[in-house]
Parts: structure tokens; sequence; C-alpha cells
């Protein structure tokens, strides 16, 4: 797997971003559907790709501090205490204005891919546990018209090009 791909320059989009992780040697593959735009609306495309599916939440502290959580989609996250575990101030969502701003991507697209977009890191990147439990993992390619399909170390790998190491937490335990 080559590391030393450069950075493809930001906002990148889905076939800048298929192209990155070509580039990196990272098989994947991509499922064209329907916009969705819950994890409800995903339950039927679900059925016809294997993998921990996921729901990403674009967070904001009272610090302006942005978080992006990637979950597996049944995994239950409780905001209203989050920021306690997390250190940081109470948590919001962030608006749409400030999620095109700091990762290249809308409301209903949003996506571990889209930390592509953030080469200050400026977005505090983190996984669930449970989702890091599957062999493949599944994420929007920065829209919600597909699925994209990789393997839990092809995502470690992108995000290791990406000069990023997530933080992996475990929601289903009590302090959660």
């Amino acid at each position: 797997m080559d590391t030393t791909t450069p950075l493809p320059a930001p906002p990148v989009d889905r076939i800048g971003l298929l192209g990155f992780l070509s580039a990196l040697g990272i098989d994947h593959t991509t499922h064209d559907h329907a916009p969705v735009f819950t994890v409800a609306e995903s339950e039927e495309i679900k059925l016809d790709i294997p993998g921990g599916h996921t729901k990403n939440l674009f967070l904001k502290d009272k610090k302006d501090n942005l978080i992006l959580i990637s979950a597996e989609h049944s995994t239950r996250i409780e905001l209203k205490r989050l920021h306690e575990r997390l250190g940081c101030g109470r948590l919001s969502f962030g608006s749409a204005e400030r999620l095109v701003d700091a990762l290249g991507v809308t409301p209903g697209s949003v996506t571990a891919f889209a930390l592509i977009n953030d080469p200050q890191r400026r977005v505090r990147f983190i996984l669930d546990a449970a989702l890091m439990a599957h062999e493949t993992v599944n994420f929007h390619p920065m829209k919600n018209d597909a699925t994209t399909s990789i393997s839990r170390d092809g995502l470690l790998a992108f995000l290791a090009a990406l000069g990023r190491k997530p933080e992996i937490m475990d929601f289903s335990s009590e302090e959660a």
C-alpha cells in the first residue's frame, strides 16, 4: 500500500475520493442507489450490501470545536452526556454551513471519507468500536446517493494517509 500518495486539493468529490483510494491501493466497491437522508431510509439498501453500516454525526461544542463521529447504524449515542466523556463543552449538531466549510459535504452525506477535505485537521474524529468490529465498513462517498464498501484495515490506511489516527470509543459501555 502506497502511503506517499499526495492528497487531492479540497474540495474532493466522489471521483477524487475513489481515485485517491485506488492510488493508495485500497480495495473498494461502490453501490449506487437513490439518495438516503436517514438511517431508517437506508434499511432496504443495507440488505444488499454486506458489512457494518454507519451513521455519522457532525457535532460542535460550545467553543466551536468540531467533532465527527462514525458509528455503527444501530449504536445508541447519548448526546446529552457525551461531552463529559469527550472532555469538551456541551454538544449540538453543527450547522449545514459549518459542515460544508469543514468537510465539504452537505447534511445527509456526512461520511468519514469527508475528512479528506479537512487537511488542517480541524475536525476531531471518533470511530465506534462496534463499527470497527466489522471486517467491511460502509460509508457514503461524499454524497448520499451511493455507498462505498471498504475493509476496516482499508479505512485505517485511508486515515493514516490523511495523517489521522482515529479515537476509537465503545459507546456500549456504562460511561457512554
